[in-house]
């Protein structure tokens, strides 16, 4: 059997013809206790996996079209991937690495599952709080003008994302500028564009903002407060843009008004729980060198806890049909009085976003099965030898524009090229922001896409390209600037 190839000959088409593969999450398995792994880059396995990954990832692409879940594809295509690999290692005699390298893989993906399931239910505990309607009306009944509308959502924007995520905060800043706009389409498509461009900026500088922040973190790549030096970095990213966009805004009062909307009660100690997570996760981290999914699942004992204290002290009562619909909960009676605001914490897991989190299961697992072909050290060498590391860096993010930027840090992290620490800030930097440049390039603009379908589109989003660009040229210089000592 022929299983061949020549690295440095094909590695520059390598990583031009599946530049989406090659920047997909992946640990790359060079060698295992089993015996040495194959180079399967010119072999049939190769070919028909990197076949099927791209078929799955043109799914994927396609879901607003074909309102087929992304999750759907990927996860189908990685257990083909996987078994044609793993019968071409058992064909030459090895039952065992295959095996190894699949369970490194699920190590990875489960870390990150439970960390991102944990950040969910509180963000859907705070929703049902009413936490961000509240904060929503308030915006609403504030009097503002359009063009400060347009600054006040961006700026929240910014600083929100680092604690609630940038996908949260721009389906709640889409919802205010909705409200307000009514038929005015040109100022909801430059809010929404706003939203994006500060969502992302804003969570490019905390290890909660963005999955690629986190995933770097927890990493141990960057520890947690050297992300902070990302601060002014990701402002000028925001704010070049949003100061020329803003001029297009007009100053004229719009007409929406808005309800006095109240908080739930315990949505004052959920936002501090949630705070005091956050904590933990970072202390198990930084002081006792443990995961900070530990301290993540801790935390979700905190709400667990205050979920028991909260329906013991108010209601003393059970709601109706819960009892059915979540099993093993202790449900047993039903009360109609206290329904409407009962809190349960396993219902608040049940609302987390399932499809999203199965998604990178079968994303991680399809590139792990590519990584462990080969594919993936081919971009490696190109990129951080032959090209440098801050030409790559700064490619990694033009390239998040297109295939998203989870996949795309995913890969470097795998790559774990030799760079100071100033490149993986950069690097972090750019996979952040770089997807603001399109609107498909972060889940911020895909989210939007749909929440504001006909006044927020990918067109409209493409004619402030340029404008975006400028702002992302603009982050860069500013981290070289800055951030110079860490170089």
């Amino acid at each position: 059997m022929n299983i061949n190839f020549n690295r440095r000959n094909n590695k520059f088409w390598a990583l031009i013809l599946f530049a989406p593969v090659l920047f997909s999450p992946v640990n790359s398995y060079a060698a295992s206790t089993a015996g040495q792994t194959l180079d399967l880059t010119q072999h049939w396995v190769g070919y028909a996996s990197l076949a099927i990954f791209v078929l799955a990832y043109v799914l994927v692409m396609a879901e607003e079209f074909t309102h087929l879940r992304k999750s759907k594809p990927v996860i189908l295509a990685a257990g083909i991937i996987w078994l044609i690999i793993a019968a071409v290692y058992t064909q030459n005699g090895d039952q065992h690495t295959a095996g190894i390298a699949i369970r490194h893989n699920i190590l990875e993906y489960g870390e990150l599952f439970l960390f991102l399931l944990v950040a969910m239910t509180y963000i859907n505990a705070m929703e049902e709080r009413l936490v961000f309607d509240a904060l929503k009306s308030w915006l609403i009944r504030m009097g503002l003008n359009l063009r400060q509308l347009f600054w006040i959502t961006g700026i929240i924007s910014f600083f929100l994302s680092p604690i609630a995520d940038n996908l949260t905060t721009a389906l709640l800043m889409c919802a205010v500028v909705i409200s307000v706009g009514g038929d005015n389409k040109k100022f909801i498509m430059l809010a929404c564009i706003n939203i994006v461009v500060a969502a992302n900026a804003g969570g490019a500088f905390s290890p909660f903002g963005d999955i690629t922040t986190l995933m770097v973190w927890q990493k141990g790549i960057i520890d947690f407060w050297t992300f902070f030096a990302l601060f002014i970095p990701a402002v000028v990213n925001y704010l070049i843009p949003a100061t020329i966009m803003s001029r297009f805004v007009s100053t004229d009062q719009p007409d929406a008004q808005g309800g006095d909307i109240k908080m739930k009660d315990g949505a004052i100690g959920i936002i501090i729980l949630f705070i005091l997570t956050i904590a933990t996760a970072v202390s198990f981290h930084n002081f006792v060198h443990l995961p900070p999914v530990a301290g993540m699942m801790t935390g979700l004992g905190y709400l667990m806890f205050f979920a028991y204290y909260l329906k013991k002290r108010k209601y003393g009562c059970n709601p109706p049909n819960l009892a059915t619909e979540i099993p093993g909960s202790d449900i047993s009676a039903h009360d109609d009085a206290c329904a409407d605001d009962y809190f349960d914490i396993f219902n608040k897991v049940k609302l987390a976003e399932w499809d999203t989190l199965f998604f990178f299961y079968g994303v991680i697992l399809c590139v792990g099965g590519l990584g462990l072909i080969g594919y993936l050290s081919l971009a490696s060498e190109f990129m951080y030898i032959d090209l440098g590391a801050t030409t790559a860096n700064v490619f990694v993010g033009v390239l998040s524009a297109i295939v998203d930027n989870i996949p795309v840090m995913f890969a470097v992290l795998t790559m774990n090229p030799e760079m100071s620490e100033g490149q993986w800030l950069l690097v972090t930097l750019t996979a952040g922001v770089g997807g603001s440049m399109l609107s498909i390039g972060s889940a911020a603009g895909v989210a939007l896409m749909g929440s504001a379908r006909g006044y927020y589109t990918f067109f409209g989003h493409l004619k402030w390209m340029p404008v975006i660009a400028l702002g992302y040229v603009g982050s860069i210089l500013a981290h070289f600037w800055v951030n110079s000592a860490l170089f």
